[in-house]
Parts: structure tokens; sequence; C-alpha cells
């Protein structure tokens, strides 16, 4: 494994921006990942654990410690369990699940990044997360220094969250995932946009609908398209917030059009931070710098070429207070900032 120095981030985020690492290496086996940190130890730096650069915002003066990217591979299937490294494509894992008939991952098709990413997340999208799936999670916790199994249950998975985003962030390196998936499954169709895509009685495959979450994501500016604008992204730029139904109440109340909302436990709502956003005056195509909103997707800010970390934030900061100013909603930032 090697060791370089200052080497740009930029190219390694779907965002196309970012300064440069202090150190940067890439793990290709477990022994790396034990190795990369005994070096930063040495050294005194932090490690930052980088993967597909889907769900990443780097900071303009880059990050001064070591970068590791992880990039084990493999896929080995025991019975209906599938085990994938954590450097596997997630898009790829997910045809390679489908071709053979298994269900429970077909919506989250197109989704850039890293197998080793979607614990972190939770990721999901059209009906499915993967905390549903997931049966276990092997890492590296850099507290005991060695190699660890959790169960699902000990990762704490809810909306966008787990343990490896929250109070254990930083602690563990995802080195592998195993799926729990179902052979044969029919595929889930809850979601809005399918369901119009593949009306009541049709019987469309696992394959079809995959197929179907990728053309929707392309047309909302939500798939890495190389050379499209609006995909210089990293998706999704805020969570839907989850609100008080008493707060969700007044906000209905003084508005003019219906509040999208969907339930979210006993007394709370969820709302589209998309129509948050839109209401708030903050439309697609917003903005005339380099960083804007895409013309696809009120949720996606995107790099219009030359954008700076910095561009992003000072966008990000000016939607956060409308919307906040507008409901009395605090919107979250979904992507990772790097600094």
């Amino acid at each position: 494994m090697q060791f370089i120095e200052f080497v740009s981030l930029a190219p390694y985020t779907t965002f196309g921006i970012g300064g440069p690492a202090r150190w940067f290496a890439e793990a290709t086996s477990e022994e790396d990942v034990t190795a990369a940190f005994a070096f930063a130890g040495k050294r005194g730096v932090a490690v930052f654990v980088l993967g597909g650069g889907s769900n990443l915002l780097v900071s303009d003066h880059g990050f001064a410690g070591l970068v590791l990217r992880v990039g084990v591979r493999g896929i080995r299937q025991q019975g209906d369990v599938f085990h994938v490294a954590a450097g596997e494509s997630w898009d790829e894992f997910v045809s390679h699940a489908v071709s053979r008939g298994y269900g429970g991952v077909e919506c989250l098709a197109g989704i850039p990044g890293t197998v080793g990413a979607t614990p972190v997340q939770n990721v999901g999208a059209y009906g499915q997360e993967v905390a549903e799936t997931i049966a276990s999670v092997r890492a590296y916790d850099t507290v005991l220094e060695q190699f660890v199994t959790l169960a699902v249950t000990e990762c704490g998975f809810a909306y966008r969250h787990s343990i490896f985003n929250t109070e254990q962030r930083g602690r563990y390196v995802v080195t592998e995932v195993a799926y729990a998936l179902r052979p044969q499954a029919a595929p889930h169709l809850a979601y809005a946009d399918l369901q119009r895509r593949f009306p009541a009685g049709s019987q469309p495959t696992l394959a079809e609908v995959s197929e179907a979450v990728r053309e929707i994501r392309h047309g909302k500016g939500m798939l890495i398209v190389p050379g499209e604008p609006d995909c210089r992204s990293a998706g999704s730029f805020f969570k839907n917030p989850v609100i008080d139904r008493a707060l969700y109440e007044r906000i209905a109340a003084k508005s003019e059009t219906p509040v999208p909302s969907y339930p979210a436990g006993e007394g709370q709502v969820k709302l589209p931070a998309a129509w948050l956003v839109e209401q708030a005056g903050f439309p697609k195509g917003f903005g005339d710098g380099p960083a804007g909103i895409s013309s696809k997707h009120t949720l996606a800010l995107v790099n219009r070429g030359e954008a700076k970390a910095s561009d992003v934030l000072v966008l990000a900061t000016q939607i956060l207070q409308g919307v906040y100013k507008k409901f009395g909603v605090t919107l979250e930032m979904e992507p990772v900032v790097v600094a």
C-alpha cells in the first residue's frame, strides 16, 4: 500500500470539489486498513475514510490527515445472505442481486457510491432502506484496534441514521456488509412514482422495477451520468425533516396549498424537504453563481463548473435560513462535510 502526499480530493467526489489530502492511501484488504491506522498513529494525524465520494463536501482547504479510500472488493453468497466487500459499487451489487432473482434492494438501484457507505447513512429510496436487509456489518474498531462483526440490532438504524454517523462516528471502518435478501421476491411498489409507472394489477419483474428507478432518478438529476451538468452534486443535500404534529398543523393552517406529509411515529410527521425548499422561494435552477440548485430536482445542489465548497455552503445556508424563516423548520444537511 502506498501513502501519497498532497492528493487533490475533488476527482474522488461526485461534487468535483475539494482541496488536497495531506496523505492519501487505498486499502484493498483488511490488513491495509490496519496498516493505515498504524501509519496515521505514528504521525499523530486523523484518518478520514473515503468510499465512493457521493455523499461528501470536501473543504477547499482539503484534509490535514490521512484520507483512506476503502477499495476492498468481493461478493460471496451463503444461502440467501450476500457478503459484500465495502469497496464494491452499490449499484452494481443491486444489479447482481436482481439478476439472480433476489429482492429487497431493487428500489435502491442507481444510488451512487460504495457498499461500505450504505449502513452509515442507512441508505434508502423509493420505499426501501438497507436496514431492512442488513444482517451484519464487519468493521475495524479503531478503539479496540481489531475487527468486529456487528449484528443489525447493534447498528442503531433509523431514518438516515446509524451509530456509524452519530454517537460512534469515526470509531468503525466498514469493510463488509451482509445482506439477507429474499429469493424470487415480488418487487416493492410502495412509492408513488413506481405505482404510477406500474398500475395496480401489473406484475413487473425485479429487473423492470430497478430499471424504472434508474430512469426516475435520471429524470430528477439523481443518477450520475458523466457529462450531465446536473450530476455534479452529492444527491439530496437536505434530509426530510421529522417534526411535531402541532408544528405541522400550524404550517398546514397557513399554507395556501396542501402540505404533503408522511406518518413518522406517534405525534410526529415527516415533511418532504424538497417541498419546503421550493415553497420557501428556492425553485429548480435557483442561483446565478458557480453553485446552484439542480434544474431537475430541488434537493440537489450542483457544481456548475468552478464551484468551491464555500460557494455550496453559502447557498446551503441561504436555503436553511429561508426555510426556517418561512416554516420554523430546521433542515439538516445530508452530505458529510470534510474539513
